[in-house]
């Protein structure tokens, strides 16, 4: 055997040994498994929130932004609202409204009558840390529309008899716009329209509702609902009857 033979032989067998006996195929990487993980851990985040069982957060977690703003703009989040409203037309229903005029329904306004949804799809759907200048800017606008059933709830509850009140966070210095964005959006004849004074500054949402709503019973009225998509527009002291919580996971209020 001459040399270019044996150089050949030794070349065909380095290249034998080199080549596995059994060839396994390549790994691929699934990522609609991490997907589906991602989706439903963000709909657990979503009702441990809707369950007051999260901790005080300021913006949504950035993995669960397509979630929120898939939500946000589903049939999922209406029939939701649809739920939570047609309940609390029931209840309503089933009150004996008194003729002393003191049954009152409280309601919240931002994204409980009022959708600032438009707002907040230009800021992340609650991605984004909150801005109250930018905000101000967009409710001065005055253009936000009704959450349609809580408009169809505001007015059977009216039609029943109840007392409305709106109680909301906003300040004293937008009640000219708070007015006309309202009956824009065909939300009319409500009976007290409360927002926050000069002396409210600095307090914590469950602190103002809740003396505001002491104060409403000081003055006799029994409040029997109250509808808000925050828990601090529910919770604290001098509670409704029953309360309703609306669906709201762009942003939390303590």
């Amino acid at each position: 055997m001459n040399f270019l033979s044996t150089f050949l032989l030794v070349c065909l067998i380095s290249t034998t040994l080199c080549v596995p006996i059994i060839e396994l195929p390549e790994e691929s990487v699934d990522n609609s498994i991490d997907d589906d993980v991602q989706l439903l851990r963000c709909s657990g985040w979503r009702v441990a929130g809707e369950a007051n069982n999260l901790s005080p957060w300021n913006k949504i977690p950035e993995s669960c932004v397509d979630y929120v703003q898939d939500y946000m703009l589903s049939r999922s989040y209406e029939i939701d609202l649809d739920i939570v409203c047609d309940e609390a037309m029931e209840f309503a229903k089933s009150v004996v409204v008194g003729d002393d005029g003191l049954d009152v329904w409280v309601f919240d306004v931002d994204e409980t009558l009022l959708s600032n949804l438009p707002y907040y799809g230009q800021h992340g759907y609650g991605s984004e840390l909150f801005d109250n200048i930018q905000f101000d800017k967009w409710v001065l606008e005055g253009v936000a529309q009704a959450i349609k059933p809580s408009l169809k709830l505001y007015k059977e509850v009216q039609q029943l008899g109840f007392k409305i009140f709106l109680l909301t966070g906003r300040t004293e210095n937008k009640r000219e716009i708070t007015i006309n964005n309202l009956i824009m959006a065909g939300f009319e004849n409500w009976d007290r329209l409360i927002l926050r004074g000069e002396e409210d500054h600095g307090k914590t949402a469950v602190a103002f509702k809740s003396e505001k709503r002491k104060a409403i019973m000081d003055e006799g009225f029994r409040i029997i609902g109250n509808s808000g998509d925050q828990w601090s527009d529910l919770i604290g002291s001098h509670v409704s009857m029953r309360s309703f919580k609306l669906s709201n996971p762009m942003y939390f209020i303590s």
